[in-house]
């Protein structure tokens, strides 16, 4: 059987008192830098896996899953299936061991205790309330942070947990920015949450910037430069959504190996859904144009002939992948979400797939960030959906009172 993700002090009494997290999976190895990554399949284990506390023996192939007939994340990196060079091979390496110590760590029974020990504090000051970071948002900011520098690849992290970006190293090729986990006010009860990242080139040009001016310059990138942006939910399964500008693809964590496998190659979203995906508990502080679509589209009146049906968990990546697999729409129509960390990777993704992001009048990918932390309107989806809905003109909510929940 599998050893604990997260382990307590052998010398305490269960349960113990005082917990000593080491966020350190023991069934995923930590990624090196050499290129070459891809193990040799001559080498082959067998591994026990628990299902309902049976134990039960696995053949698997160390990096694959051939006898499931699936292509690892590694293995379609590295033979050019997505034509990525070995810089980013390597980034993307270590970037989706965090996703697995964050998955890790949010399905354990002790991430409440962790809470306990860590207090509330910290993370950006401007942030209060239901915006507050979470104990688990700093500490999945700091496993990302820390896969980034041991990379060699990164020279500038921009986080939603961060009031700056963080300089990481001099000569790194990329910039990342993420939310590291999204939705982690949901935790307490099961809900679905997620991690978002996007990849950029280092801007070179500014090297004769001052650092700080350079971190943030290069993490101010439009959306349109993006090489490569993602998103993993943490779920019923793992599932780990990439492109790196040709395509999206998903890819499902294999408990039993530890590898992330293709399962959802070259999505495409339907031009057309039956779901729309939005608080309407907000109803009356929404636009004219947008009550009248959200009115018109589920008594089956719109362009669409049939009645569209809600579905709203309050998740972004949980509402976000629905939508790309199901078709449909997917929207806060208020200013609140953030450009550069959570709508232009999920646009490009959306868009690689052949849908849509929008803040309701203009393409996200064209916009510019004027600001590390700007917000505003997001909406994402089918590219039918998305046109019915921006031709009601007025969808972008401009009343905001401040919510509680």
């Amino acid at each position: 059987m599998q050893s604990s993700t997260l382990f307590f002090n052998s010398n305490l009494n269960f349960p113990p008192k005082q917990l000593k997290f080491i966020l350190k999976p023991a069934i995923f190895p930590p990624p090196t830098n050499r290129v070459g990554i891809i193990p040799s399949r001559s080498r082959s284990r067998s591994r026990m896996a628990s299902f309902a506390g049976i134990g039960v023996a696995v053949d698997s192939e160390v990096g694959t899953s051939k006898s499931a007939g699936f292509q690892t994340l590694t293995d379609f990196m590295g033979k050019g299936t997505a034509n990525v060079g070995d810089d980013l091979i390597v980034l993307l390496t270590h970037l989706q061991y965090a996703c697995k110590r964050i998955s890790a760590l949010v399905a354990s029974p002790f991430n409440s205790e962790l809470g306990k020990q860590m207090g509330h504090g910290g993370g950006v000051d401007s942030f209060a309330g239901r915006d507050a970071p979470k104990p688990l948002d700093l500490v999945s900011n700091d496993i990302i942070l820390s896969c980034l520098r041991s990379s060699g690849k990164v020279s500038v992290m921009a986080s939603e947990e961060d009031a700056a970006p963080v300089w990481i190293t001099d000569d790194g090729p990329f910039v990342v920015v993420t939310d590291p986990l999204d939705g982690s006010r949901n935790i307490d009860v099961s809900i679905p949450t997620g991690t978002i990242f996007g990849i950029y080139n280092r801007l070179w040009e500014l090297g004769h910037l001052p650092t700080e001016e350079q971190a943030l310059l290069n993490s101010l990138q439009s959306g349109s430069r993006l090489i490569a942006s993602g998103y993993v939910l943490y779920s019923s399964a793992t599932i780990l959504c990439l492109t790196f500008g040709s395509g999206t693809h998903a890819f499902t964590l294999d408990h039993s190996t530890g590898d992330f496998v293709l399962t959802h190659p070259s999505i495409k979203i339907p031009r057309r859904g039956q779901i729309y995906s939005v608080n309407d508990a907000r109803y009356f502080d929404w636009p004219d144009g947008l009550r009248r679509y959200i009115d018109t589209v589920r008594q089956g009146k719109g362009q669409f002939p049939k009645k569209y049906s809600a579905r709203y968990v309050c998740s972004l990546v949980a509402d976000f992948h629905r939508t790309l697999i199901y078709g449909g729409v997917a929207m806060n129509p208020r200013d609140h979400l953030r450009l550069v960390y959570e709508a232009n990777p999920l646009s490009f993704l959306v868009e690689q797939a052949g849908g849509r992001g929008s803040d309701g009048k203009n393409r996200i990918l064209s916009l510019q960030p004027v600001a590390l932390h700007q917000r505003l309107p997001l909406f994402l989806g089918s590219l039918e959906d998305m046109e019915e809905l921006e031709s009601y003109g007025n969808i972008q909510q401009k009343v905001n009172p401040g919510y509680e929940v």
